[in-house]
């Protein structure tokens, strides 16, 4: 008798929209011309007034609609969609995101491999460059030691072309992108799902940070290919993006730094982001320099809850494991040593791990 093949997992592709009817028009034929045979396409509308409902349910009838009643933004917007989700998966797909034909699959393929994955991120390409890493996700977020994120292909403003560099490195990372999250629905209801109190911004490293103190695992599927427009919601120079990319950073290191690291790091990251203030100053950006100061002004009258938050999380911690949170300050290599490259920025200390790491899980044993 042949063997039966394992039933593939039901997938729920949750797409969060906020008056994107340009984008979904551009994007989303991709999207529902995935080859994939368990999926549920969920468009999360929060509260448009551009039409994006009547025509979703007009051009794709087999689209799941969920329709919020206000603008919640990507967390609790995303937050609301997953308590609807039927999949055993979810992925969090941002609506200016085309996707290649087998991209699903492979992400599937990722966790059928890897039994303590939670979440991961597929290669993300710029849509506009489409030879070049997307500034968010690229092949792979990773984290400094002083909390600055950074990409495998993309350290700060300096984007990589895609030469194929990252499709044979190790693909564990610390954090994957949330413009193309994919994570265990169960594990995603575990870990709280992402902090509301964020808005937007950091909320996927804030989350990604949680799920390794859990003793799970964060990953990239380089043989999954995406490509991000970017900048629909809030593009590079808004001020917003500032305050919420500052004030959330401050949080995300709150809640989740090692108590013996926590003083250390803010009082790093407060030097740090003080230059970074009188550089938008004296460039004559005084919007931005007032965003970093609104933003150490809410972290710091909210520090109660940040800490309240912290000890709540301490129950869930089962690791001191972080793969991908590099020893090294980004901010000092980028800047001073002058690196432009992900490869060339990792410590020796981590390139052996990686590859002893890597060597045990070819003989069968857990992957570090």
């Amino acid at each position: 008798m042949p063997v039966s093949q394992p039933t593939k997992p039901l997938v729920s592709v949750i797409i969060l929209n906020w008056n994107g009817l340009h984008h979904l028009n551009a994007y989303l034929p991709s999207v529902t011309a995935t080859q994939y045979p368990q999926l549920e396409i969920i468009l999360a509308d929060n509260n448009s007034d551009d039409d994006s409902v009547a025509y979703v349910s007009k051009q794709f009838p087999n689209i799941r609609i969920i329709q919020h009643d206000d603008n919640y933004g990507y967390c609790k917007g995303n937050n609301l969609a997953a308590e609807q989700a039927n999949g055993e998966l979810i992925v969090f797909l941002n609506n200016d995101v085309r996707v290649s034909p087998d991209w699903l699959d492979h992400l599937v393929k990722l966790y059928e491999r890897f039994p303590d994955l939670a979440a991961a991120q597929p290669k993300i390409l710029s849509d506009r460059n489409p030879d070049y890493f997307d500034y968010a996700g690229a092949a792979g977020g990773q984290l400094d030691k002083l909390g600055y994120p950074w990409c495998r292909g993309r350290i700060f403003d300096s984007v990589e072309k895609d030469l194929g560099q990252y499709n044979q490195y190790p693909n564990r990372i610390f954090w994957a992108s949330g413009a193309a999250f994919c994570i265990k629905a169960e594990v995603f209801e575990k870990a709280g799902g992402f902090d509301e109190h964020f808005g937007m911004h950091m909320e996927e490293i804030d989350l990604c940070w949680r799920l390794q103190r859990m003793g799970y695992e964060i990953r990239i599927q380089p043989d999954s290919v995406v490509y991000h427009y970017g900048g629909g919601t809030l593009g590079m120079g808004d001020p917003r993006k500032v305050y919420y990319n500052f004030r959330n950073s401050l949080a995300m290191l709150t809640k989740n730094e090692r108590p013996a690291s926590l003083l250390p790091v803010l009082l790093g990251r407060l030097a740090l982001d003080t230059i970074a203030g009188l550089r938008f100053l004296l460039t004559g950006d005084t919007a931005s320099h007032k965003a970093v100061w609104n933003a150490y002004r809410d972290f710091y009258s909210n520090l109660p809850y940040w800490l309240k938050i912290r000890g709540k999380l301490e129950d869930l911690h089962q690791s001191d494991m972080l793969y991908g949170f590099g020893p090294n300050s980004i901010v000092w290599d980028y800047y001073i040593t002058g690196r432009r490259k992900a490869k060339n920025s990792m410590p020796f200390s981590i390139v052996l791990l990686t590859f002893f790491s890597a060597t045990r899980s070819d003989r069968g044993g857990k992957e570090l």
